[in-house]
C-alpha cells in the first residue's frame, strides 16, 4: 500500500530527519516524571504560595507556538486543559551551541507535537499564569497537521471543526481540536458511575454474560452471524442479555445487572447504531409498579449528578426528571392522539387503521407489531416530559407476564423522553408453559417472513421449568440516556468510536 503525503505531512517528516542528525530523540522512552497538571497549576498557584511551584514538571501537546525571536510563548493542551510555556533562547541553550535551539525550537517544532518541560510557575505581564522553562524535550513528533480551529485568547476554541465525517471516523483528532468533546464522554463515564452506585447500594450485583450465543433471545431484532471454526457451528453476537440474566434469577440470585454490548443488524440513523449499550436488570419478587418507582429515582439522581437540579435542557426544551412521572396506557395514549379507540380491533381492523391514518406496513407483520407501528407514527413524538407508556397488548410482548386484572395485555412499560423510548420494563413471564406458547407464536411470525422475530431457546425454557421467582426486569438504552442527558443531538456524538462504512485506503 503506497502512502499518499500531502506537502505538509513531507515537510514535518523533514524537520523529523533533521532533528533525528544532531541527536534529538523523536520518541524516546516512554517514563516521563510528570509533576503538575495544567488546571492544577492554574487554579492553585498564587504569590503568596509561589515557592510550592518553584519546580514543576508538564508535558502535553503543542496547541499555539507564538514566535519572539529569542523567546517562544507555547501553549500545551494536557489532560486537563491548557498552559502557556515561557521558553528563552539564553536560558534553554546557555551556550554557543544554538542548535538545540534552530533546530529543535526554532524550525523543527510543529502544532500537535508532545512536548514535556520543567520549569517554574510565574504569572507574565499580561496576567496570564506561564510555566518560566528550563528545560524542554520532545516526547512525540507529529507528522500530521491538526485541523486547524480557532482559539481564545485563553487558548479556548470558539470555532470548531463540526465536520461529522471527520469528526467520527478521526474521533482520536476530535478529542485533540475540541475539547467539548473529551468533556462529554468524561460526563457519560459520571453518567454510568452513577448508576452503577445506585444499584450497588441497594444490592444489586453486576454480572457478565455471553456475547456470542447460539441463540439470539431477549429482543425482536435481526442479529449479526458468525462461524465458530473449533465447534463449526453458527453463533450470534447477542442481541439482548435478558435470558441469561433471567436464569440466574432461577439460580438463586435476587438482584443481577449488566451493561450489556449489544449488536442488532438494522439501519444506522441519529438514534440507532448497530453496536450499542444496554443496561439491564431483573429483580426478584417485585412487578412493573415497584420498576416504575425505582426508575424514577434512578433517574432523577442521574440528573441531579450531571446538572446539579432535575431540570436538563433537550435542545430548546426543558425536561424535567423530577418523580413521580406521567402513567398512560399505549391504548389510551393512541386515543388521546389520533381519537381512535383501537383496543379491540384485531389484525384486519389494525390494517384498516393503518390505511385510514397513511401508515405504511408490510403483509408479514403481525397484531403487535401493526400497534407497535400506530404507536410510533402518531404518538411517539407527543411524549417530550417523562412519561411511562403502559399496559401493553401481550401480542407485543412475548417474554412478559399476563396483566393482572386486564385481560389480553401484560405488565409492561415504556420510558419515553423527548419523544424517544428511553426504557423498557416488565413483570416478567415466569410460567414455562405460557412462554412456549408466546415463543411458538413468534415462530410463526417467522415464517410468515419477520426477520425480528425470536427464536425458541429451549435451554431458557428448560431454567424456567426449574421455577423461576416472581421477577420484574428493564432495559435502558444507555447511548439515548446520554444522548438526552448531555445534550446531544445524534447518538454518534456520544459513541467514541461509531460504526461507519469502511474507508477505501489507494493502493498501487
Amino acid at each position: 500500500m503506497s502512502q499518499h503525503l500531502s506537502e505538509q505531512e513531507i515537510i514535518r517528516r523533514d524537520k523529523l530527519a533533521k532533528l533525528q542528525q544532531v541527536g534529538i530523540n523523536p520518541y524516546p522512552a516512554p517514563l516521563y516524571p510528570v509533576s503538575h497538571f495544567s488546571s492544577d497549576i492554574k487554579t492553585n498557584f498564587s504569590e503568596e504560595n509561589k515557592e510550592a511551584f518553584n519546580t514543576v514538571c508538564v508535558a502535553g501537546r503543542v496547541m499555539s507556538i507564538n514566535d519572539k525571536g529569542k523567546v517562544f510563548f507555547i501553549k500545551i493542551q494536557d489532560s486537563k486543559g491548557i498552559i502557556q510555556l515561557y521558553v528563552k533562547r539564553d536560558e534553554i541553550c546557555p551556550t554557543d551551541d544554538k542548535s538545540f535551539w534552530d533546530t529543535f525550537i526554532k524550525h523543527g517544532l510543529d502544532l500537535g507535537d508532545i512536548i514535556g518541560a520543567t520549569g517554574f510557575v510565574f504569572i507574565t505581564k499580561t496576567g496570564e499564569t506561564s510555566i518560566h522553562t528550563q528545560t524542554i524535550t520532545l516526547l512525540t513528533k507529529s507528522l500530521k497537521p491538526l485541523p486547524i480551529v480557532k482559539r481564545d485568547e485563553e487558548g479556548n476554541v470558539y470555532d470548531e471543526v463540526t465536520d461529522p465525517e471527520f469528526r467520527y471516523r478521526q474521533r482520536y483528532a476530535d478529542l485533540i481540536i475540541n475539547p467539548n468533546v473529551k468533556e462529554t464522554f468524561v460526563k457519560r463515564t459520571k453518567l454510568v458511575n452513577t448508576i452503577r452506585t445506585f444499584l450497588n447500594e441497594r444490592g444489586a450485583l453486576e454480572v457478565d454474560t455471553p456475547v456470542l450465543q447460539s441463540i439470539p433471545g431477549g429482543a425482536a431484532a435481526r442479529p449479526f452471524i458468525t462461524h465458530h471454526n473449533a465447534l463449526d457451528t453458527l453463533f450470534y453476537l447477542r442481541i439482548a442479555n435478558e435470558l441469561y440474566l433471567k436464569r440466574l434469577i432461577v439460580g438463586g440470585f435476587d438482584w443481577v445487572y449488566e451493561f450489556s454490548r449489544n449488536f442488532r443488524n438494522e439501519g444506522m440513523d441519529r438514534t440507532h447504531n448497530p453496536e450499542f449499550t444496554i443496561l439491564e436488570w431483573y429483580t426478584a419478587y417485585k412487578d412493573y409498579f415497584w420498576m416504575m418507582e425505582t426508575t424514577e429515582q434512578l433517574f432523577e439522581k442521574v440528573a441531579i449528578a450531571l446538572h446539579g437540579k432535575t431540570d436538563v435542557t433537550i435542545g430548546n426544551t426543558v425536561v424535567s426528571f423530577k418523580a413521580p412521572f406521567k402513567r398512560i396506557s399505549i391504548f389510551d395514549a393512541i386515543k388521546e392522539n389520533t381519537g381512535i379507540d383501537i383496543s379491540d380491533k384485531d389484525e384486519a381492523g389494525l390494517r384498516e387503521v393503518c390505511k385510514q391514518l397513511n401508515i405504511d406496513v408490510p403483509n408479514n407483520i403481525g397484531k403487535g407489531k401493526l400497534i407497535d407501528e400506530i404507536f410510533g407514527a402518531t404518538s411517539e413524538f407527543k411524549y417530550v416530559q417523562p412519561t411511562f407508556i403502559i399496559d401493553y397488548p401481550v401480542e407485543m410482548s412475548p417474554l412478559t407476564k399476563k396483566h393482572r386484572s386486564k385481560e389480553g395485555l401484560v405488565e409492561r412499560f415504556e420510558l419515553m423522553v423527548n419523544g424517544k423510548e428511553i426504557a423498557n420494563a416488565y413483570s416478567e413471564l415466569n410460567d414455562p408453559i405460557d412462554q412456549r406458547e408466546r415463543f411458538e407464536e413468534q415462530v410463526k411470525l417467522m415464517e410468515r417472513g419477520d426477520e425480528e422475530a425470536m427464536f425458541i431457546d429451549y435451554d431458557f425454557l428448560r431454567a424456567l421449568e426449574y421455577g423461576m421467582p416472581p421477577t420484574s426486569g428493564i432495559g435502558i438504552g444507555i447511548d439515548r440516556l446520554c444522548m438526552m442527558m448531555l445534550n446531544q443531538p445524534s447518538i454518534q456524538d456520544v459513541l467514541l468510536f461509531p460504526q461507519m462504512r469502511p474507508e477505501r485506503w489507494n493502493e498501487e
